[in-house]
């Protein structure tokens, strides 16, 4: 299930225009000159891997250069909170399945586009450390004079970096785009800070920026909901006063109640969902034991306990359909009686 980074990214960024705003600013010169912007289109989910996705922030975008070639630019928004070493490989393989939908969907072409890997990082661990070329990532043979000739041999591959971490909040206030984007780089920089709250009231002329926009309501609540969900008390106390200060006081209350209260509901229905899935794990379990009984097969304590702890509920489907026929308690649980 997508957590609040996921939603507030993807939503924030999944828009051409918005997400522009973030490639234009991490792009070099040379290649932002040369994209036709307008041509900009986010492509379907489907064509992005699911046995590869790890999260749901990852965006697929393509686009035509000035005389008409094709580009995709893939978006990985990064909020880990641990530093991923093993990113240039990762994003290597995405690049790579990238380009294999595209032979699929394009036989006949002769050349493959140019695929723009893009990782946005703003864990709450500091800088992004991890290598960004997959030529780093080799166990070279050798002394360190000699491993530049073993480099020539591997893979080259790097994907580009914009690491909210490393950013200054004036930086990120000064980027081009439309006001949400600036928004929500600064509140994506400092959402898991403990300056956040000390930060909120400089960012009110972007907050009232974003109202005043034609879909305004809509975005700013996409901010309050998503602060609502990561903040403490003194943050959504913060956030209040800077809602009345750019807004009438009886809409900025009642964004912040529609709000609160949907999240409350949202955690209501998610316990009820997990518990329902606890139960159902636990009936299984306990499906198992019963016919096992049944079959007069002995079952020690320790067996017992790795049944009713079980919440692989492949397995433990598994484990019905062979217990009842079975004849010994290997039959049914595998390497458990062994």
């Amino acid at each position: 299930m997508p957590g609040p980074h996921d939603l507030f990214a993807r939503y924030t960024f999944g828009q051409p225009e918005r997400a522009a705003a973030e490639l234009r600013a991490v792009l070099p010169p040379r290649v932002v000159s040369q994209v036709d912007w307008s041509t900009l289109r986010r492509e379907s989910g489907s064509v992005v891997d699911p046995e590869l996705r790890e999260t749901e922030s990852d965006l697929l975008f393509s686009a035509r250069l000035s005389g008409g070639r094709p580009l995709l630019l893939y978006v990985l928004l990064e909020h880990q909170s641990r530093v991923d070493r093993w990113m240039a490989l990762r994003m290597l393989r995405y690049v790579v399945r990238q380009l294999e939908h595209w032979r699929k969907e394009n036989p006949d072409s002769e050349g493959l586009p140019v695929v723009v890997p893009l990782v946005m990082y703003h864990g709450p661990d500091g800088a992004w450390s991890a290598p960004r070329r997959v030529e780093e990532l080799f166990d070279l043979p050798g002394e360190a004079e000699e491993h530049e000739g073993w480099r020539e041999l591997v893979p080259r591959f790097e994907y580009l970096l914009d690491d909210l971490t490393a950013e200054r909040a004036e930086a990120l206030m000064a980027r081009p785009g439309p006001a949400l984007v600036r928004l929500a780089l600064l509140v994506l920089r400092y959402g898991r800070t403990e300056e956040l709250s000390h930060r909120l009231p400089e960012w009110t002329a972007l907050f009232a920026q974003v109202h005043a926009t034609p879909h305004g309501d809509e975005e700013l609540g996409l901010v309050i909901r998503y602060l609502l969900q990561i903040g403490d008390k003194t943050v959504r106390a913060q956030m209040g006063r800077v809602l009345h200060s750019v807004m009438e006081t009886h809409r900025a209350e009642e964004l912040m109640r529609t709000y609160g209260e949907e999240l409350i509901e949202q955690g209501r229905l998610k316990g009820l969902e997990q518990g329902r899935e606890q139960g159902l794990v636990l009936g299984r379990a306990q499906a198992v034991l019963r016919i096992l009984t049944a079959r007069r097969l002995h079952i020690d304590e320790q067996t017992r306990q790795r049944i009713l702890t079980c919440t692989d509920v492949a397995m433990l489907d598994r484990w019905l359909d062979r217990a009842s026929t079975a004849t010994t308690l290997s039959d049914v649980l595998d390497d458990l009686a062994q």
